[in-house]
């Protein structure tokens, strides 16, 4: 990629990583699959890999040299900045997705998390090469893109059985998350995707079907 613009390079370099974030969506399908506790079983003891790791990249120069020089070009100037103290992405969707699985039934945390995983990925990749007109702190064709996709995620992940207004919950559930995903906010927005698109959606579901059993 030399000899690129910058521009260009770094759309690349998103590409790159957003393929790899995409991986991701093996979580939801596991969990599917595999069910909660076998999920968390494996889930968690990653989870605390890679925070061991990215915690010894942050204290320790001489392993934070290593990491930059093998793993850097996958990380964001924000990650790796000097004097940086930022976990990276990898990190925030793995606790993400924990935190996902051990509070919110099946239904909504796979609709959740796979929303993270398939819409920030639109967001990125849209707003990067289309976005021109300014929302919050986005654009308006990246979360269009993140919205969009969103449905389709609500379209096509598990529901309870409890009629048309699931897919309206799941669709209040990717309007809020494209709001979260704009907004100029401190917290990476690996945990507060999900995080706020599983609350909303819980919150419905119990206003709803309060007596409905759908864990």
């Amino acid at each position: 990629m030399n000899g690129l613009p910058d521009v260009e390079r770094d759309y690349r370099g998103e590409l790159v990583r957003k393929g790899i974030h995409l991986c991701s969506l093996s979580i939801p399908i596991g969990y599917a699959l595999l069910g909660r506790s076998t999920v968390l079983s494996i889930l968690i003891p990653v989870t605390l890999l890679f925070l061991m790791t990215d915690l010894a990249r942050l204290f320790s120069p001489p392993f934070r040299e290593f990491y930059h020089s093998t793993f850097g070009w996958l990380m964001r100037e924000h990650e790796r900045g000097p004097g940086r103290r930022n976990l990276n992405g990898a990190s925030y969707v793995l606790v993400a997705a924990c935190i996902c699985i051990l509070v919110f039934p099946m239904i909504i945390a796979i609709t959740a998390f796979s929303i993270l995983i398939v819409s920030d990925t639109a967001a990125a990749l849209v707003g990067r090469r289309f976005g021109k007109r300014k929302f919050l702190a986005k654009s308006v064709e990246g979360s269009l893109g993140f919205f969009l996709s969103a449905v389709v995620v609500v379209l096509l992940s598990p529901k309870a059985g409890l009629g048309w207004t699931e897919y309206l919950i799941g669709a209040t559930g990717a309007a809020a998350g494209t709001v979260v995903e704009a907004l100029p906010i401190a917290l990476d927005d690996n945990l507060t995707i999900p995080l706020s698109v599983g609350v909303v959606m819980y919150l419905l579901y119990l206003m709803l079907f309060p007596s409905a059993s759908f864990y």
